[in-house]
């Protein structure tokens, strides 16, 4: 063995160790089915690239996962025969676990176990490291294939690891784990005993597709654990709920349950199968740009990529799952896959399939479809401004808040169904805070007319509700654009030509910040407010933009006043009769701000109102 160097764990590592050489799980069983899942992954990864890399010096003759179990000495090893890794591997996978979200985990373990559900190993990325619930001290000894030369890592999981170079082991990886002694009120097994390692295989790992061998002291010949039958090749009424479950752990690292299950078999011109997950949350990393996504190919049961992107598009990056073709070749790569015709038909396929289960979802099961909806629907409207093809079936289970129903979310159909008989629009109103949208001044008289208004307050709603124009031949309009032939059912309107002199003065004094001044029929309690041109766009989607990089020049927007609102109707009586005065000209500056302040927007010189707002209200007292 050669030289040993000694690493820290860095200050986040040490924390997270910390917790899982505490028992965070009550189910310490699932150690074993992570070791296993890693064994999996490598052998996968070694078969794939033997056919890419001819010139590989690998044995793929016999690829197998092997439990070794010593109760003499209190070890238990799993040793696989896959890709193996290098030094430097080891180092960037396995001795910094702060690449895998470490601060992210801790905290949502934190959540987690105030809340009772704190089964979150294998969701950034840590399952090797649940080893150490069971075990004091780790060993991994590990050769990458076509390598002359091992990696050994050790750690008791105390601060620090321990590398050293190995000269004379097999290809592959094993890892070694030193138990602590069993101790059944904690849930923590005796792990030396075949008994508990077949239940474990049983439960966690029967679909492996590589044999997962025990030799046992009563067998001659390794006993093989599991059946190592595809999951998604078998007929759906054959398969167990429970082995769902597992099947949908392994593929997605999640210990939650799936939301829904989605087994799909084409037969025909084109023949493929699929298992698809609906996840019950979101993962952490769903708006992350660097964030994997994809569900798992296989090429006629031959594993070739994790993340195979090509299969489903980017706002349904949340499902999980298997995809087994029987008809596309072996020799694929990422770039053949975009451009791929089979790849496309199958895409199409699975996209009709996902969104045709969430419209069942809505219809059969809606309090479930809302608890969807509040995790992914975010993710889900993406797909309205990138998938034009699709866009009406995602219309169909989109969700939306409005003034309807405060405490429950609308669909676009029940929202129609609502309208009243002479209404030909569907109204929205675009922000950032649901309760900012709930007070905006822009509601007044569509909540006395009895007029209904989605609220839109997520940031991809502001570009969406551009591009699609209309839903069931309703366009949509926005409450905050253009003029609205709204009026108040039990007030007159006052002459307008009573205001014309007011209006004409605060445009030309408010120039600068406004592209016009108009009496308002949207409003019946607030003085003022600020709606966008019909052709403008609005202040949601330049900030949208802005964010993407893009510097659209901001757009002026008109103020409206409530002429019925006793502030407007005495600037308009006090400006008739000393238009000179310079109080006046503030009162029109800060009913501006106001305005702008009611819909939830920034002031350019926030300091300078609150001074001319300070001395005004000096001068009352």
């Amino acid at each position: 063995m050669g030289q040993v160097e000694t690493f820290e764990f860095q200050a986040e590592a040490q924390q997270l160790l910390q917790l899982m050489i505490h028992s965070v799980y009550a189910n310490k069983d699932v150690f074993l089915r992570e070791l296993v899942s890693n064994a999996s992954d490598a052998l996968d990864k070694l078969r794939l690239q033997s056919m890419i890399d001819k010139d590989l010096d690998a044995d793929t003759g016999d690829l197998r996962i092997e439990l070794a179990a010593d109760p003499a000495q209190r070890t238990l090893t799993v040793r696989d025969n896959g890709i193996g890794m290098t030094r430097d591997q080891v180092i960037e996978l396995i001795g910094t676990i702060a690449r895998s979200g470490t601060a992210e985990f801790v905290t949502r373990w934190q959540q987690a176990k105030q809340d009772g559900t704190a089964e979150l190993i294998g969701k950034f990325g840590i399952g090797f490291y649940s080893s150490f619930m069971v075990a004091d001290r780790v060993v991994m000894i590990t050769r990458r294939a076509g390598e002359t030369e091992a990696t050994r890592w050790e750690s008791t999981g105390t601060g620090t690891y321990e590398i050293s170079t190995v000269a004379d082991a097999d290809p592959g990886t094993a890892v070694t784990l030193h138990l602590k002694p069993a101790d059944e009120d904690d849930q923590l097994h005796d792990y030396t005993d075949p008994a508990v390692l077949r239940r474990i295989v049983k439960r966690y790992s029967d679909f492996i597709a590589w044999p997962i061998r025990m030799s046992e002291p009563d067998t001659d010949q390794p006993a093989t654990l599991n059946s190592m039958k595809a999951l998604w090749s078998r007929p759906a009424a054959d398969i167990k709920p429970d082995e769902y479950t597992e099947f949908y752990r392994h593929v997605s690292h999640d210990w939650t349950d799936p939301l829904e299950t989605i087994h799909l078999r084409a037969e025909g011109a084109l023949e493929f199968d699929a298992l698809l997950f609906l996840p019950t949350r979101a993962p952490y990393d769903l708006f992350s740009r660097d964030a994997r996504r994809g569900v798992q190919l296989y090429i006629k049961r031959v594993f070739i990529m994790d993340d195979c992107q090509a299969l489903l598009p980017e706002y349904l990056r949340f499902v999980k799952g298997v995809v087994d073709s029987a008809d596309l070749s072996l020799n694929v790569s990422r770039e053949i896959l975009q451009q791929d015709r089979q790849i496309q038909t199958i895409h199409r396929r699975l996209v009709k399939k996902v969104l045709g289960t969430l419209k069942d979802m809505l219809a059969k099961d809606p309090e479930r479809y809302t608890g969807f909806w509040r995790e992914f629907g975010q993710a889900v409207k993406e797909g309205l401004i990138n998938d034009p093809d699709n866009r009406a079936a995602i219309l169909d289970v989109v969700q939306l808040a409005s003034t309807g129903d405060p405490a429950r979310p609308t669909t676009l159909r029940e929202y129609v169904e609502r309208m009243n008989p002479d209404q030909t629009e569907i109204f929205y109103l675009v922000g950032e805070q649901r309760t900012t949208l709930e007070n905006s001044p822009h509601l007044e008289a569509f909540t006395a007319n009895g007029v209904e208004v989605l609220l839109l307050h997520d940031p991809v709603d502001a570009m969406w509700v551009e591009l699609v124009g209309d839903y069931d031949g309703k366009p949509f309009a926005s409450a905050s654009r253009g003029e609205v032939d709204l009026k108040t059912p039990s007030d007159q309107a006052p002459d307008a030509g009573d205001y014309a002199e007011l209006l004409a003065w605060m445009g030309a004094r408010l120039g600068e910040k406004v592209k016009q001044v108009r009496l308002s029929t949207r409003l019946t309690t607030s003085a003022a407010c600020l709606v966008s041109d019909a052709f403008d766009a609005p202040p949601a989607l330049e900030k949208l933009y802005r964010a993407m990089g893009q510097d659209l020049p901001k757009a002026k927007r008109i103020l409206e006043l409530n002429p019925q609102h006793p502030l407007v109707d005495k600037l308009r009586a006090a400006h008739a009769e000393r238009g000179d005065d310079d109080t006046l000209a503030e009162t029109a500056e800060l009913l501006h701000a106001m305005a702008v302040l009611a819909e939830g927007g920034e002031l350019d010189d926030p300091a300078g109102f609150t001074r001319r707002l300070a001395d005004r209200l000096a001068r009352t007292l």
